[in-house]
């Protein structure tokens, strides 16, 4: 008896499977980013103006104890007490600028920042505290856990420190995608990334958000991000002038951004959306971290697209 043909179902079997991913927006959809590119380079220029105007405006960002020097007090009270009351015990003449936050123990724990010091140093910021602690709720009912203080000279180093950390990174995230494809578009990262860092200080400036260790942190979270997408859109740019040698570079930049346009919204989408949870969720210790995050994140998305790519067809065009 002849052996039975392989049937289809098995031929099919065999073969390897086809799988579809999830595409938010389809890569043929030929969206016109690059000929808007002059009215989102004016729009940045607007941002940038107005943050700096907002720094202007307050005399500087709200710099933290970490860079403006002061004192963290830490203290643990007996029974719940509302925030308004530690503040009106602590509304005295030596104490001049005082910020109290709830560090989310039912209410019992809290961290005193004072700006400044008072006379005899951090001792004497701390005897202030506690004499007015003791005023207002009596002998017994808290305890000091922790005190620590930054000094004027410490908090200018670490400002200079600071500021060198983020340019820093910037150049050397230039000068990687530099290297790594061409001058042109190291140099249209780097300035991306410029854009992205003046942007969000100044949107933490008109917020009036404390700028600390914790806010570098996330704005050095943010030229890593931002560099990173710029590196998808840059790599997909270089594969398509290899394909389309007759093609102009703008016809180029539009394909590559619509074919990348749906993983930068999935990627982007994600993070803005765990960033914005941390900052509505996350409490106000840190708040300012998860709205640099969250700024940088959506700025530098923008950048990618309209700040990156404009400044390398310019170049070209120069060229």
């Amino acid at each position: 008896m002849a052996a039975k043909e392989p049937t289809r179902r098995t031929v099919a079997a065999g073969a390897p499977a086809a799988h579809r991913f999830v595409e938010l927006i389809p890569p043929d959809l030929r969206l016109d980013f690059v000929g808007l590119r002059f009215k989102m380079l004016l729009l940045s220029w607007v941002l940038i103006m107005i943050g700096l105007a907002s720094i202007w405006w307050h005399g500087g960002l709200n710099y933290g104890i970490d860079f403006a020097g002061g004192s963290v007090v830490q203290v643990r009270f007996t029974k719940p007490t509302a925030v308004g009351d530690i503040r009106a015990a602590l509304a005295r003449p030596e104490l001049k600028e005082v910020i109290v936050q709830d560090v989310g123990k039912a209410g019992t724990e809290f961290q005193i920042r004072v700006l400044g010091f008072a006379h005899g140093g951090a001792t004497g910021v701390a005897d202030a505290i506690k004499a007015g602690l003791k005023e207002r709720f009596g002998e017994g009912t808290y305890d000091v856990l922790r005190v620590e203080t930054v000094g004027p000279k410490v908090g200018r180093d670490l400002w200079r420190q600071a500021t060198l950390a983020v340019l820093f990174a910037t150049v050397v995230m230039g000068a990687y995608i530099a290297v790594r494809f061409e001058l042109r578009f190291g140099i249209g990262a780097a300035i991306a990334l410029v854009h992205d860092v003046l942007i969000t200080l100044g949107a933490l400036s008109i917020a009036n958000m404390e700028f600390d260790l914790t806010t570098v942190a996330a704005l050095l979270t943010v030229v890593g991000y931002s560099v990173h997408d710029t590196v998808i859109v840059s790599d997909r740019i270089r594969e398509n002038m290899r394909k389309m040698r007759r093609e102009r570079l703008a016809t180029i930049m539009n394909l590559s951004i619509n074919e990348t346009l749906s993983r930068t919204l999935i990627t982007s989408g994600t993070a803005i959306l765990v960033t914005a949870a941390l900052f509505v969720l996350g409490g106000s210790v840190i708040h300012s971290f998860a709205f640099t995050l969250l700024v940088g994140f959506v700025v530098g998305t923008y950048s990618s697209i309209y700040v990156a790519s404009p400044i390398v067809l310019y170049l070209e065009r120069e060229r």
